[in-house]
């Protein structure tokens, strides 16, 4: 069975950076990609980022670009998510998830085509 456990969560000040980690088990990592959602209170989860199973290809939401990275390292079977410059909207519950198949022509970033969803890391930036 697949588990996703992140961690790294917290309360920082606008402009703060933070890391986000999610461990996995129960599945061959380093065959899928693995992405991360968010949530904000009130509003429906979201796309953040995906990074493909060799780290070589990477999707981020317009968000995020350029404040968030996403990388994963296959041997710790983890998947990282530095956050940089946050501000007060990125403050959402934030959750790891793994692409549903082996092969994808492209990266996905639609909520329907992962599973096995953590259980999430709550992030909150003060203004």
């Amino acid at each position: 069975q697949v588990q996703l456990v992140e961690s790294g969560g917290g309360l920082v000040q606008a402009g703060d950076s933070l890391r986000l980690s999610c461990t996995a088990s129960g599945h061959s990592f380093n065959n899928y990609a693995m992405g991360w959602f968010r949530q904000a209170p009130g509003k429906e989860r979201e796309f953040v980022a995906v990074i493909s199973s060799s780290g070589g290809k990477k999707l981020y939401a317009d968000a995020v670009k350029g404040r968030f990275t996403i990388y994963r390292d296959n041997p710790e079977n983890t998947v990282y998510l530095q956050m940089s410059s946050l501000k007060p909207e990125d403050t959402a519950v934030y959750y790891c998830t793994r692409d549903l198949r082996l092969v994808r022509i492209s990266l996905s970033d639609r909520q329907d085509d992962f599973g096995s969803w953590g259980q999430g890391t709550q992030v909150t930036v003060a203004s």
